[in-house]
């Protein structure tokens, strides 16, 4: 926008010396017509005035362009500006020459005639384009400073040596006006050649418009002034007729406008390339300023913003509060859709907070994607509270970010000054520890309490042995059996992931699948689970050749990624696992955002894939869901199946599972099947698999192998002596 304004400016300042230009010729056409009435008004004895007037303004432009390049070229030393103070300052000499021997001037070394006065213009008048021309074509480049005492020194030796030929005893140069006859054929001659010069350099300077195009629009507008000034020279008959006065008047604007043009290139242009350099400092002040202090992303103030603030707001006299809130599910979101829908994610999130939170309170975005939140005043617990509470029913609306609807939660740790902290930094991390802590609360909000620091701690402890177990290869797979209630045999298994710290020893799933889920890890932990139990189940199915198939838990995070449907058929390929021999477990939590889930779970079954629906009835969604999801099975969560203690009981959500699957035409697996009561009950209500400590709790890939056929000796004696009558 601001390179088309400039454009604009430039063109209307061209245009107003083309107007100006235009006008002048319609002057001269009147004055062409008029020329004796205005000589009748002016007289031949006011001719002289008139003449030393304008040669006195001449001369004081041309020194004007001479002292004011050899003033400010010092500081820049380019050596187009040198050469251009020299010739100017040489054309000045030659114009006070001129001025004093014009014919009628006082005596000067001779009596005043049109041979010197002539001579000294026609000196200006060939030495302005030709050295114009020169210049032009001279290749830019820095000088020394005595580069510019040799230019001025040149100039003025060419002065004495023209001078002294002028002058000399007897006249050495013919003359170039007759009185009475008015200008010779030389004179003219000269004059032609004066004017072909400011064509050439016109041309010159249209070819390299672009280059300069204000410079060059003022040097044209002043050669075509000389070159109209060149026409009316060639055609007056004495000095004091009118078109010598006129052609005076355009050779005035043709210096005037030269003067502007080297005062544009001398001292306006660089003075607003200076602006111009100060304005881009200034915005690139503010930029860096933005950068250092605020969060690129949301725009709010940055984490080195708030401790800088702190440091002025916190007072010892009042109680103040901190609130630190995070949006879950972040690093899943990241590691599955990328970092740029999570970074629109979080400025719609920041958009919430600041329409929510009262304009009083400072909001600043900290480096781990959280938010800080600092109430200054001294304000009551419970009004806290209230405002964290109405934070967190305006996330649990879904963001909409293209296709995707992103639905979670709002974790908040509430730090108090001076009672949990002395100082900004320490009130920032407590609420952060109290934040953490939230995650694992129904209310997902928590006031910092010492006991946190520690638990914090071994967490991050645990998280970057966590790091190094997936490298380390800690991580192991068991599996257990899946059977067949209507075959009474394995025919399918479960792979569960467990830890062997080299310290602390084996690591509960549900100790670090949390930290996963929250740290990002869960993605490469879920695909390393993924490609390994479909590479153990083929080699099962080769040592027994039977069709096992296995059931492997799927993570958000991992169906989340882009490529997700393109990393199981990877797997698949790699391992030679057949597809229909793979069960994608998922939860009912998975199924909140179905627009995202259900073309994928399609994808999967269009490639053979079985999808499985875990823990089942511990939820609130599946019921509504189950139409529109491709599931293929469901699994009774074991809290349902721990119900089941008599061979009389009834548990009637076990009974509306089992039934509505019938009608559905759905799978059933029962989980932690561990007295024959609970098998006895299932044998009886047609449930289709089971898989617990009844028959085989989970082991390792090795103890599999060796133990299958125990299994299934052991599943066959347990079937047939609860089977029903």
């Amino acid at each position: 926008m601001k390179l088309l304004d400039k454009e604009n400016v430039s063109f209307k300042k061209n245009f107003r010396y083309i107007l100006s230009t235009i006008i002048l010729l319609i002057l001269l056409v009147y004055a062409t017509v008029f020329s004796d009435q205005l000589y009748g008004i002016f007289g031949e004895s006011n001719y002289v005035t008139i003449h030393l007037m304008i040669e006195l303004l001449i001369i004081i432009v041309t020194m004007g362009i001479s002292l004011q390049v050899w003033l400010t070229s010092k500081f820049y030393l380019i050596n187009k500006d040198i050469y251009m103070g020299a010739l100017f300052f040489a054309l000045a000499l030659f114009e006070i020459l001129h001025t004093i021997s014009y014919k009628g001037m006082p005596f000067f070394i001779t009596e005043s005639s049109p041979y010197e006065a002539t001579w000294f213009y026609m000196a200006v008048r060939l030495f302005l384009p030709i050295g114009l021309i020169m210049i032009s074509m001279i290749k830019v480049k820095k000088v020394s400073i005595k580069h510019q005492w040799i230019a001025y020194s040149i100039s003025l030796i060419i002065f004495i040596s023209f001078f002294l030929i002028i002058y000399s005893p007897s006249p050495f140069l013919p003359p170039l006006v007759i009185e009475g006859l008015g200008t010779t054929l030389l004179k003219n001659i000269l004059q032609f050649i004066g004017a072909m010069c400011s064509i050439v350099l016109i041309i010159y300077l249209l070819r390299h418009f672009k280059t300069a195009p204000r410079r060059s629009m003022l040097f044209i507008t002043s050669s075509m002034f000389m070159i109209i000034s060149d026409v009316l020279f060639v055609t007056y008959k004495d000095v004091f007729d009118f078109y010598n006065f006129l052609g005076h008047i355009f050779e005035l604007l043709s210096f005037t406008v030269l003067y502007r043009a080297i005062y544009f290139s001398s001292a306006e242009e660089p003075f607003n390339r200076l602006i111009e350099a100060n304005e881009k400092l200034e915005a690139s002040k503010k930029e860096m300023y933005n950068m250092a202090y605020f969060d690129e992303i949301t725009s709010l103030p940055n984490e080195r913003f708030l401790y800088e603030k702190l440091n002025d707001l916190l007072t010892m006299n009042r109680r103040q509060m901190m609130i630190v809130c995070e949006y879950d599910r972040l690093d899943a979101i990241k590691s599955s859709l990328g970092s740029n829908y999570l970074d629109k994610l979080l400025k719609m999130i920041a958009e919430r907070i600041q329409n929510i939170v009262p304009k009083n309170h400072f909001i600043s975005k900290l480096r781990a994607d959280q938010f800080a939140i600092f109430i200054s005043e001294n304000v009551k617990l419970h009004e806290v509270r209230q405002i964290c509470r109405v934070l967190q029913k305006s996330m649990k609306a879904p963001f909409h970010i293209q296709h995707f609807s992103i639905v979670g939660s709002l974790n908040l740790g509430i730090s108090q000054f001076p009672k949990d902290a002395n100082n900004g930094r320490d009130l920032v991390k407590h609420a952060q520890f109290a934040m953490y802590e939230a995650a694992d609360v129904p209310d997902q909000m928590l006031f910092y309490d010492p006991t946190m620091a520690v638990g914090r701690t071994n967490r991050v402890i645990l998280e970057n042995d966590l790091h190094q177990a997936l490298i380390n290869n800690e991580l192991y797979l068991v599996y257990q059996p899946q059977i067949c209630l209507k075959t009474r045999e394995m025919i399918s298994l479960e792979a569960l992931i467990r830890w062997k710290h080299p310290e602390r020893g084996i690591i509960s799933p549900l100790e670090f699948i949390p930290i996963a889920e929250d740290s990002g890890l869960i993605v490469p932990i879920g695909n390393w689970v993924l490609e390994t139990a479909c590479y153990q189940t083929k080699l099962l199915q080769n040592e027994f050749n039977r069709p096992f198939k296995v059931a492997v838990n799927l993570s958000l995070g991992q169906l989340f990624q882009e490529n997700f449907v393109h990393v199981v058929q990877s797997i698949l390929f790699k391992t030679q696992l057949p597809a229909n021999s793979l069960e994608l477990e998922i939860t009912e939590s998975m199924t909140m955002d179905s627009n995202h889930i259900t073309p994928i779970l399609h994808q999967l079954k269009c490639i053979g894939v079985s999808i499985a629906l875990d823990d089942f009835g511990t939820g609130y969604s599946s019921l509504s869901y189950l139409k529109d999801f491709p599931i293929d099975c469901l699994k009774i969560d074991r809290t349902f199946v721990n119900n089941i203690r008599s061979h009389k009981g009834h548990e009637p959500i076990v009974d509306m599972i089992l039934s509505m699957a019938k009608h559905l035409e759905l799978k059933v697996v029962a989980e932690g099947i561990e007295i024959e009561q609970q098998l006895n009950y299932l044998l009886r209500n047609d449930c289709d698999f089971i898989q617990g400590y009844l028959m085989s709790k989970p082991l390792s890939f090795e103890s599999l192998i060796q133990k299958y056929n125990e299994i299934q000796d052991r599943t066959k004696d347990l079937i047939e002596r609860v089977v029903p009558i």
